[in-house]
């Protein structure tokens, strides 16, 4: 046997030997694949696995409906079959995991009124579903009569005995255990548990509305924001239930994969309450570029959701390189193909082309006789033509509209076709919220002129080149349309997961017929043996139509062989596994690592409002201020001095700003609040609230190593052009921002070295490293001792210590107050300590926040100031309901970028 793969390659006749080879060399590795496919916890001791998987989805695998006092009604949700079959397959004995889904109702209708004795019953389902285009809608027999309209229901009332019955029903689901999320406003519950559902779209709206389109490159119309508002609140209050339900059943150990872009900050939410946590996110949609992600106004809110989970997973190349790029171009995140690093932790990236039950797809297709005959029957039907097939659903992105004008261009091209050909086009009613509010039916009716146009130009009295079919189709139906075909065309405009081009496949099993793929479809990179097309090329489309009409036997029974080897074997099931395994080899290497999760301001504002007596702790520079080139251009906003102003008018709120300015700035920037406490020089002096006068802390202080640290820095100084010595009342500054980052970069690290091998030991001083600074002050100097002190003071008073303690610096001299607020004696629930910035460090704050924009908007959350749409989500959540305005009044208009 070869002992190394350079061994086993040689005397290889081909790349398969070569394979086979390596494979049979590699005994150890081989039984530690078996071993973590059949025991992962085995496989992975150091990570401590429960072996529970709890998967989340938007929407559970079922459609309810309520029948009150009774087993509920279930039947099979259409759309995104293979992501319910991953499911399956987890929860199945084939699988080592035990499995539990956390899901939505989704819509619960209500039961159908009874059918009056002499009525006759409906006997099509046409009754019951809107039709796609609204000209087509009954007419009354006068003319004159408008049709009555159902009026709208106050809501739909759930009560706790139905819904505890639903929960039964499925958690012993026969495919999947899975646990319902009951999404309402708390306002809206009544007695006794029971619930009242109203307007339940509204949970899928942002998600639809805005995030849907705009991941498929397409932008709204601006409108005045106050819709969006409601539904991001709505959006932020349905992960944050999905939150609060998966820590209902999580356990220690257990594994959370999150899908797709309605749960994107649910990966956060879930980080904040368990640090520790295995959290994958998967999103089956493409993944903008920085471009597009920035017409976002909650762009940041969506990126540092994702972020909380280890590992992110995309269906194609394309969308990843797209998601890293926004991390650093909108984060500011340092980022490469394979991850991003964001707050002391690595956020791994992947790519993991989603598959389909194959061997369920082919027992069904193949298996049925029903089938067969229905495939007999179109092909009977249009016997002498080629048959094209397409099954899509009608939105926008499915590029249906595309597809006609190609084929009507092949048509044009290729005149020899037009009585030799038909196009069987089935388009079902779309899924998505946005594209159902299409008032006009733009795309239906765009769809049904071009099918008319091709129809009228190239048809005849006994063949129609088209034949369109808008409607759903059975499942017998739908396999015999794909087994009918002599070739499929999928002309998506952008896509993510396409299954009916794997499906395809398997249902061409015998017949070969090629498959044409959009390059822009998330299926295209792994597909590569299709014809690849570009739907915008109308021309491009009908030369590849010829083609694939005109290909030779030959060249199809390859193309089909590649094809159906790659969608048999990455499966549905495989990619399962992958995925999983995946994120394991993450976990292992990563273990040591643990991210600082995004500040949880649902718990914030809760406890601020729960609290008698409140301290906050505020940085100055990088804090509530961004940093700058020129210290001396640092100065407090109009809308940072506004939310102060709303903080210290609550008497209960003790506000002090802790930092490494003098004394001279505090006090000409910010001295004109006088409930404001001040520390200036990292705790040197001190300026109580509604106090004039400035305490020296340091005055009983030998200052003496001023004079050689002075000396010591003009060297360094002349030897930077653009650095500069600022001179405080106890500590000494070197800054280099000014200057070349590398030659201030070098400079820097070569003066530390010099002042700690001199000064330093000579002196109780100690060398501070900052943002392109250098700073020496006396030992017994930092701010944790400040925090101690204010600590003490306010502990001291009536109702003892405070309830709430808000603390937030952005570099490594706030970790002293931090790590004296970790240190107290302070409750932990009530101390928030928070870290600013987007640089990847270690910190001992155990919240982050990005920039200073942020902290702002936050502390405005809590009593009024300048506030931030984005956090409608979170006072929504403490109240139950959206909330009309923000703390301190009404919501003002949003400005570009998300800011208000």
């Amino acid at each position: 046997m070869a002992q190394s793969p350079s061994d086993a390659a040689s005397g290889a006749k081909s790349h398969h030997d070569i394979l086979r080879r390596m494979s049979l060399s590699s005994p150890n590795m081989q039984r530690q694949d078996s071993l973590a496919d059949v025991d992962p916890r085995a496989a992975n001791p150091s990570l401590g696995l429960s072996g529970g998987v709890i998967s989340a989805t938007f929407c559970i695998p079922h459609s309810l409906q309520l029948r009150s006092g009774a087993n509920w009604g279930t039947n099979t949700r259409r759309g995104t079959s293979a992501l319910f079959d991953s499911l399956k397959y987890l929860s199945s004995d084939k699988s080592p995991w035990n499995h539990t889904l956390v899901g939505w109702t989704g819509e619960i209708t209500a039961p159908e009124e009874m059918t009056p004795p002499d009525t006759p019953p409906a006997t099509t389902t046409a009754s019951r579903i809107p039709p796609l285009n609204k000209s087509s809608a009954p007419i009354p027999i006068d003319g004159l009569t408008q049709p009555t309209e159902k009026p709208q229901s106050e809501g739909l009332w759930i009560s706790k005995s139905d819904q505890s019955r639903l929960e039964w029903q499925l958690a012993h689901d026969k495919d999947c255990r899975t646990i319902p999320v009951w999404l309402s406003d708390d306002a809206e519950g009544g007695t006794e548990g029971a619930i009242c559902l109203k307007d339940q779209s509204r949970w899928r709206r942002f998600a639809e509305h805005e995030l849907y389109t705009l991941f498929h490159y397409k932008q709204h119309e601006p409108t005045n924001g106050v819709a969006e508002r409601g539904s991001w609140a709505d959006y932020y209050r349905l992960n944050q239930k999905f939150a609060n339900r998966i820590l209902e059943v999580y356990k220690p150990g257990d594994i959370v994969m999150i899908h797709d872009y309605h749960l994107l900050l649910l990966p956060s939410m879930l980080r904040q309450r368990i640090p520790h946590m295995y959290i994958a996110f998967f999103l089956h949609i493409p993944f903008p570029s920085s471009e597009f992600l920035r017409c976002l106004p909650r762009r940041k809110d969506v990126l540092e959701g994702v972020l909380g989970a280890n590992l992110i997973g995309f269906q194609a190349h394309g969308y990843s390189r797209h998601f890293v790029s926004c991390c650093t171009r909108i984060l500011g995140f340092p980022s490469d193909n394979t991850g991003v690093d964001a707050y002391g932790a690595r956020v791994t990236v992947g790519v993991f082309p989603i598959g389909i039950d194959a061997a369920a797809i082919e027992k069904l297709a193949f298996d049925n006789p029903i089938i067969d005959d229905q495939v007999k029957a179109l092909k009977a039907m249009y016997a002498g033509k080629n048959i094209i097939v397409g099954r899509d659903r009608l939105d926008s992105v499915r590029g249906v509209a595309q597809k006609l004008m190609a084929f009507e261009r092949f048509l044009d091209r290729y005149p020899e076709w037009r009585e030799k050909i038909v196009l069987l086009q089935v388009t079902s009613p779309t899924s998505i919220e946005e594209e159902k509010e299409d008032s006009n039916n733009k795309i239906a009716n765009k769809v049904s002129e071009l099918v008319a146009k091709i129809n009228g130009v190239y048809g005849s009295l006994g063949h129609s080149p088209v034949q369109h079919y808008p409607q759903y189709l059975s499942q017998d139906e739908y396999f015999a349309l794909l087994r009918a075909g002599d070739a499929g065309l999928i002309t998506s405009v952008r896509d993510g997961m396409n299954t009916t081009s794997l499906e395809y496949v398997v249902c061409q099993r015998d017949d070969h017929g090629p498959l044409i793929l959009s390059e822009f479809s998330g299926t295209a990179g792994s597909l590569k043996d299709a014809i690849h097309i570009n739907p915008w090329d109308l021309t491009g489309v009908a030369d590849a139509i010829n083609y694939a009409l005109t290909m030779s036997e030959d060249k199809k029974t390859a193309m089909q062989q590649s094809l159906y080897h790659h969608v048999t074997t990455r499966t549905v099931q495989a990619w399962s596994k992958g995925f999983v395994k995946r994120l394991l080899s993450v976990l292992t290497s990563h273990k040591s690592t643990i991210a600082t999760p995004l500040l949880d301001k649902t718990a914030l504002l809760t406890q601020y409002r729960a609290a008698n007596k409140r301290l906050f702790m505020f940085d100055y520079d990088g804090t509530l201020t961004p940093i700058v080139r020129d210290p001396a251009a640092a100065l407090p906003s109009e809308r940072l001095i506004r939310t102060l102003k709303a903080l210290v008018s609550d008497h209960r709120n003790a506000v002090w700003i802790i930092s490494g300015r003098d004394q001279e700035f505090l006090q000409s920037q910010l001295g004109h609040i006088k409930e404001l406490g001040f520390s200036a020089e990292h705790g040197s002096f001190m300026r109580h609230p509604g106090s004039t006068e400035w305490e020296n802390l340091a005055e009983i202080f030998d200052m003496g190593w001023q004079k050689d640290v002075m000396a010591c820095f003009q060297k360094y100084t002349e030897q930077t052009p653009g650095s500069f010595i600022e001179r405080k009342r106890c500590a000494l500054t070197w800054h280099y921002r000014p200057s070349d980052p590398e030659l201030g970069a070098h400079m820097a690290r070569e003066c530390q070295k010099e002042l700690e091998n001199t000064v330093a030991k000579e002196w109780e001083v100690e060398v501070m490293t900052g943002k392109a600074n250098l700073e020496v002050r006396p030992t017994f100097i930092n701010k944790g001792e400040i925090v101690k002190r204010l600590i003490e003071s306010y502990g001291h008073e009536v109702g003892q210590p405070p309830e709430f303690a808000l603390c937030l610096g952005d570099d490594f001299t706030d970790e002293d107050m931090f790590r004296a607020l970790n240190a107290s004696s302070l409750e932990p629930e009530h101390v928030f300590t928070v870290t600013v910035g987007a640089s990847s460090k270690m910190t001992l704050a155990q919240w982050h926040l990005l920039e200073p924009a942020d902290v702002i908007s936050s502390v405005a959350l809590l009593n009024g100031g300048d506030g931030d749409v984005a956090d409608l989500g979170a006072l929504a959540m403490v109240e139950g309901r959206v909330p009309d305005e923000l703390p301190g009044g009404v919501i003002p208009d949003e400005l570009p970028g998300g800011k208000l």
